[in-house]
């Protein structure tokens, strides 16, 4: 079964080969996400994983076509980072799910509500290159506990068994 999954960033690829291990050809495709840079709500967030989803089906010859997409949400308590995955099969209703939230630094959460992206604000803070391809801005504030690759393989895990639960005819 052929799934493409709307990026190419590593992390988001090899969770999409995380869970969809048997019988399954996992082909990265730049997709779109049609959505500011750095995605400022959960719906803004919500859409750019819908279309990248939608994007990456019908970019190829696909089965099931995947998004993830990464954004932070304001919340009276400050700023959190959030991550949302979407997953596209033709005739459907995307599925979507949400994963880990942290809380970002003020320091951090101040550059983003100013205009940056997450992604450079963080190879700034931890003078690293491309940090959005390894362990991301959860690996960095939680003691690298959990890593960007485990935040998304978990919303594949999400997305997976609803997909699965839809398909058992419940």
């Amino acid at each position: 079964m052929k799934i493409y999954i709307g990026s190419k960033n590593p992390t988001k690829v090899q969770a999409v080969k995380n869970i969809f291990i048997e019988n399954s050809d996992v082909i990265a495709v730049d997709v779109a996400s049609n959505v500011a840079k750095q995605p400022m709500t959960d719906q803004e967030t919500i859409q750019g994983a819908i279309n990248r989803a939608k994007g990456a089906l019908y970019e190829g010859d696909g089965v099931i076509g995947i998004g993830l997409e990464g954004g932070v949400q304001q919340t009276d308590y400050g700023l959190f980072l959030c991550n949302w995955g979407a997953l596209a099969v033709e005739g459907h209703t995307p599925i979507v799910a949400g994963g880990a939230r942290i809380l970002l630094p003020d320091s951090i959460a101040q550059r983003l509500i100013e205009g940056e992206e997450l992604g450079p604000v963080m190879d700034d803070f931890t003078n690293k290159n491309n940090i959005r391809s390894q362990e991301g801005a959860i690996g960095v504030f939680t003691g690298n506990q959990i890593n960007r690759e485990e935040m998304f393989t978990h919303l594949v895990k999400l997305l997976y068994g609803q997909w699965q639960y839809r398909n058992s005819g419940e």
